[in-house]
């Protein structure tokens, strides 16, 4: 058996851990620069807001139902995820982090268990210990677990948990299930299926293997047996590092000076960088890139970008930085108001097989990796930020985030007060 354990609603829930009075109100979380409403509360679904509704075409509602608004706030929701994946570790021996809200579980040799009431305790203890309400589904494969997990949202009555296994239930399921919202099943596919009159997930397990395979190839055949209760998606409990990584941003108002971009470029490479060392990666090339705002037609129109190469890999905090800057300073044109940028690595290997250029100091590069050990040092001692390059300014996106939480799990300056009278 697998388990698939869902938070609902993820952002918006976070936002409720530490204001509590939000309980049972609508709240909404936006993207970058206040945007869009990317994670809705269940009362804010039902006032009509749709996933990606521009904040300026439900101003009305927010105002009219006084909706809770909270502009993104990725360090709080990254601390609650790995709270969540700690209490999961509880309950099986493998976790597979599928993403920054759902885990599966390998339940595979745990016989003799109640899993039903199994599902439902795992549920209720990530509400004890997280207070992220957690849907739990428990299945004889990965896709039909994240059905199962889908109809403890739907069907308060589960009470967090939903074991579905016998053939009878799983049909009666698939019978009503879109087959656009199945697991694995692309817009594209979904609307090859849907020509050729397949309209839900039963209608597709009805299909010969054949048909499938022509229409969908080896993948679709996976997720049609997945939907028979064949496993056929291995579990992935170890770590596989990014073969890319991208660090970008829009920024709140155009940026024509080279000074200012460059800062902001300098911030994405440190963090890109950042993210390189602790999967124990390097990189051989980054490429940075600039563009305009594609919606103003009043305003001249640019997409530039450099390719930086580096004879010998290397996830070096000075290193990435000073490329990355000289590389705006290739792109840059005046006169142009950039709208956003970021960097890309690319050609990325574990460090363990950087082969070093026979030209190359060795006494340098060791020299970089003994300054950027103890940047990374004394920034995890004294909290991100603490140490950086002068080219990084501030050290902060422009962005614009009027409407951010503290941040309650990761700044000591931000931790929840109590009074006791």
């Amino acid at each position: 058996m697998f388990a698939l354990a869902d938070c609902n609603n993820f952002f918006a829930s976070c936002e409720r851990v530490f204001r509590p009075d939000l309980q049972g109100k609508p709240v909404i979380v936006l993207s970058n620069n206040d945007g869009c409403a990317i994670a809705r509360s269940n009362e804010a679904k039902a006032l009509g807001i749709k996933m990606g509704a521009p904040l300026f075409k439900i101003r009305h509602l927010v105002e009219k139902h006084d909706i809770a608004v909270f502009s993104g706030n990725m360090a709080l929701y990254g601390e609650m995820s790995q709270r969540v994946r700690w209490v999961l570790g509880e309950f099986a021996p493998s976790v597979e982090v599928y993403s920054i809200d759902e885990a599966f579980l390998d339940l595979r040799g745990m016989n003799d268990i109640d899993f039903d009431a199994y599902a439902k305790e795992i549920s209720a203890q990530c509400w004890k210990m997280t207070s992220i309400p957690v849907s739990v589904g428990i299945a004889p494969t990965k896709t039909l677990a994240k059905i199962a997990s889908k109809l403890c949202k739907q069907y308060p009555k589960l009470r967090g948990g939903c074991y579905m296994h016998r053939p009878q239930d799983i049909e009666k399921v698939l019978r009503k299930y879109p087959i656009e919202d199945v697991w694995g099943i692309g817009r594209k596919s979904a609307a090859k299926l849907h020509e050729r009159y397949v309209k839900t997930a039963y209608e597709f397990t009805c299909l010969p293997e054949s048909a499938v395979q022509k229409l969908m190839g080896i993948t679709g055949v996976r997720t049609w047996k997945e939907l028979q209760g064949i496993p056929c998606i291995e579990f992935e409990d170890g770590f596989e590092a990014k073969q890319s990584i991208c660090v970008s941003r829009s920024f709140s108002t155009e940026i024509y000076d080279l000074k200012e971009l460059q800062e902001q470029i300098a911030n994405f490479a440190s963090d890109m960088a950042e993210k390189l060392r602790k999967q124990h990666s390097v990189t051989s090339e980054v490429t940075v890139f600039a563009y305009t705002n594609r919606f103003r037609e009043d305003l001249p129109q640019t997409h530039s970008s450099s390719l930086v190469t580096y004879t010998t890999p290397t996830a070096e905090q000075r290193t990435i930085v000073a490329s990355a800057v000289q590389a705006t300073s290739d792109l840059f044109r005046s006169g142009y108001g950039y709208k956003k940028a970021g960097v890309i690595a690319t050609g990325i290997m574990d460090q363990s097989d950087i082969m070093q250029s026979m030209f190359e100091d060795t006494d340098s590069i060791e020299r970089e990796h003994k300054i950027t050990s103890a940047l990374d040092a004394i920034n995890s001692t004294f909290g991100a930020g603490t140490v950086k390059l002068a080219v990084q300014g501030s050290g902060h996106i422009k962005s614009t985030r009027e409407k951010q939480s503290p941040h309650y799990t990761t700044r000591w300056t931000d931790l929840p007060k109590v009074s006791v009278k």
